[in-house]
């Protein structure tokens, strides 16, 4: 596994100059790279300018000679921070959902023919303290690239524009492109405790049987049956998994009443009812109680398992609402695994 670096830095003029290429792929190429001089190149450039004059002046030929090396140097420098990222291709990996507010991971795979050093990926439009970090090296091959990122709106959403930049090997030219990923990551609401609307339904038969099953945690189960993979640890009947009996489920049969349907409290604002609604979901999928989800725009029956909670958590991020527009990343900082 390469070394990482995560460092902080600025936004600077490359963030800003250049056409933004969008698609779920970036081949790196003549047409959508852009290359000047840094700082340090420009006084590099008055350095060799300099000795020039006072090698005319004072008639010697060692500042024209070290002029005349520092100005080959910086156009073999030009080739060489253009090739550090010529042929480098960036392409969208499939992303986990994520809330609001926390944490997310955007996926991406880097394809290179050779080692590329000093490669710096960055989430324009963020403040600097939360800014970024620089990537040392991407290897060879197919790599796999891991934007962390925030963002406060639920939704399908992108992070933004991704600067790809490189002033390696000498510092005198700064190479970059930009792109915008256009991959969706799915933004569940925050998770916020507050009050929630239950309804209960006499329901179907899966309904029946959730409330038959009761919570998990009682003792009072009365029979087995073979496990299914959606269905929590906590049901599994150990002793039977032990005697080798196979991976058996306990049946309960608690007096729980039939699950209860989660709606928006009223008289709650609708985005923090959604948020209030992502908090109550997640702590009922991790206790292993059924539930179904009522919103205006549609019903999710009720069910209990990982398969479930996605589907309500989706439901309540797609929600139609002002949270739903695209955000743009609030921090970001790279991780390199070699694939």
């Amino acid at each position: 596994m390469p070394s990482v670096e995560v460092r902080a830095g600025g936004q600077g003029w490359p963030a800003r100059l250049g056409r933004v290429q969008r698609g779920e792929r970036l081949q790196l190429r003549l047409g959508n790279l852009y290359i000047l001089p840094t700082v340090f190149g420009v006084l590099w450039l008055g350095g060799a300018l300099l000795l020039q004059v006072v090698g005319i002046q004072t008639q010697r030929n060692g500042p024209l000679l070290l002029s005349f090396l520092m100005l080959t140097l910086q156009l073999l420098a030009l080739h060489l921070t253009h090739f550090n990222l010529q042929g480098l291709e960036l392409r969208c990996g499939r992303s986990e959902p994520g809330f609001a507010g926390e944490a997310l991971t955007y996926p991406l795979l880097a394809c290179s023919r050779h080692p590329r050093n000093a490669i710096r990926l960055r989430l324009t439009g963020q403040p600097l303290d939360s800014q970024a970090a620089q990537l040392r090296r991407i290897p060879a091959g197919t790599s796999s690239l891991e934007l962390d990122w925030r963002c406060d709106r639920r939704g399908l959403q992108t992070p933004g524009v991704l600067l790809v930049s490189s002033t390696a090997p000498l510092g005198l030219f700064v190479c970059w492109s930009r792109w915008a990923p256009a991959a969706r990551q799915t933004v569940y609401p925050a998770r916020q405790h507050g009050p929630v609307a239950r309804t209960a339904t006499a329901g179907s038969a899966l309904d029946a049987a959730m409330a038959s099953g009761g919570r998990e945690g009682s003792e009072h189960w009365h029979d087995l049956r073979p496990h299914r993979p959606q269905e929590s640890q906590a049901r599994l009947a150990w002793k039977a998994l032990a005697q080798g009996r196979g991976r058996l489920s306990k049946v309960f049969r608690d007096p729980a009443g039939t699950p209860p349907l989660l709606t928006p409290a009223p008289g709650v604002e609708a985005e923090r009812a959604l948020r209030h609604l992502a908090a109550e979901i997640w702590q009922r999928s991790r206790r292993g109680e059924a539930y179904g989800l009522v919103l205006p725009h549609l019903s999710v029956p009720a069910g209990q398992g990982r398969r479930h909670r996605d589907r309500c958590l989706l439901a309540l991020a797609t929600a139609p609402g002002a949270g739903t527009s695209t955000s743009t990343s609030t921090s970001t900082s790279t991780v390199v695994r070699e694939g």
